[in-house]
């Protein structure tokens, strides 16, 4: 099958974070199966854009903000003729649909085209009161229920895209995301002598870094040898977090170290100790898969949507979000290298079971015949 994709932005610091890695990594498995594909989005960088993500052959052009909003109003005028020409190509269309103008083009294009396709929401499509969003839903939302299928992640992300498209959208399809295992797990971990707790995700409130800080000051009192480093672009958080370095005196404790690309946050997650996200309300976090595949145990919190897989499995460390809680766990976790090897253990397994690519790509084969 020759399978396009589009996704609204691909960037040297990972900002548009999940769908972009769920678009690359359902790719790469596809191209592994025999499959002709190709990806489309727009880039924003401080170099020229890749011509291929791994095996993935990448089609982009600069981010334009035509409209405001962090994503919403991103767009090129020439990418319209890219996404005509590849979804004429295309046996089989995807688009990782957002509220943004990237994603209404791609809709518009498709139905034009006469094209069979599939969407994938990734938690960004929930009802909104704003008058802007719904004046730009008299548009989008047309559209999406032109699908011939909705991808969504969890029960609640399903039922809040049902409140948007109503009772004409198309089917709901559960789909959870996937990860290549990757192995890893030693249990020497450290750096010049130091474990070292992780933070990797964008620097946004909803991400919670300064819980993240302040959890160190927490944890450095009984290990005074951690140390603690948070990775991601900056979305507004990042004057607070470095205030809070300052007032706690953490200076030589905790570090940031900026938006890594995707081989770097790999390299990252692989000698963590300890990886942390105090996010709350985080419909299925990419980043958390990806510790677990490294072999790097995981603290999260309830709110997280796959919480209750990983704490019924005993793979990752699933807080009520405090401060204190979050703590404690990564204590736990310094503390008791027989508590650590467990949660590795338990993280690879469900990685494997429930969370392979290999698994999510078999469900999406299945999808793809049926357009």
């Amino acid at each position: 099958m020759r399978v396009l994709h589009v996704v609204t932005l691909v960037s040297d610091d990972g900002a548009y974070g999940g769908p972009t890695s769920v678009a690359t990594g359902q790719l790469e498995e596809c191209v592994a199966r025999g499959h002709e594909v190709s990806l489309v989005s727009l880039w924003r960088g401080g170099s020229r854009p890749p011509g291929r993500i791994g095996s993935v052959p990448l089609r982009t052009r600069p981010a334009r903000r035509l409209l405001p909003g962090r994503f919403t109003g991103l767009m090129h005028p020439l990418l319209v003729g890219d996404l005509w020409r590849a979804t004429g190509k295309a046996d089989v269309v995807h688009i990782h649909a957002g509220r943004d103008l990237v994603s209404l083009t791609a809709l518009a294009v498709t139905v034009l085209r006469r094209k069979r396709f599939l969407t994938q929401t990734h938690g960004m499509v929930e009802p909104r009161r704003a008058a802007a969003v719904r004046l730009f839903d008299r548009l989008y939302v047309p559209l999406l229920r032109r699908a011939r299928g909705c991808l969504v992640l969890t029960e609640r992300e399903q039922r809040a895209v049902a409140e948007v498209v109503g009772p004409h959208g198309p089917p709901l399809l559960v789909l959870p995301n996937g990860v290549r295992p990757q192995g890893g797990g030693g249990t020497d971990r450290r750096h010049g002598g130091h474990p070292q707790v992780i933070f990797l995700a964008r620097l946004h409130p909803r991400k919670r870094p300064e819980a993240f800080v302040e959890l160190a000051a927490l944890v450095h009192r009984r290990f005074p040898e951690a140390r603690f480093a948070l990775y991601g672009a900056d979305e507004g958080s990042l004057p607070l977090v470095r205030q809070l370095i300052f007032d706690l005196g953490l200076q030589d404790i905790v570090t940031y170290g900026g938006a890594l690309q995707h081989a770097e946050a790999v390299r990252a997650y692989a000698t963590a100790a300890v990886y942390v996200l105090p996010s709350v309300d985080e419909p299925f976090p990419m980043t958390v898969l990806e510790a677990l595949s490294s072999g790097t145990p995981v603290v999260c919190t309830d709110t997280c949507g796959i919480a209750d897989e990983l704490a019924r499995r005993g793979a990752a460390m699933v807080t009520d979000g405090s401060r204190q809680a979050l703590a404690d766990a990564v204590c736990e976790l310094l503390g008791d290298e027989n508590k650590r090897q467990a949660l590795v253990k338990e993280g690879h397994r469900a990685v494997a079971e429930a969370f392979s690519i290999h698994a999510v790509a078999d469900r999406l084969e299945t999808f793809y015949r049926h357009l």
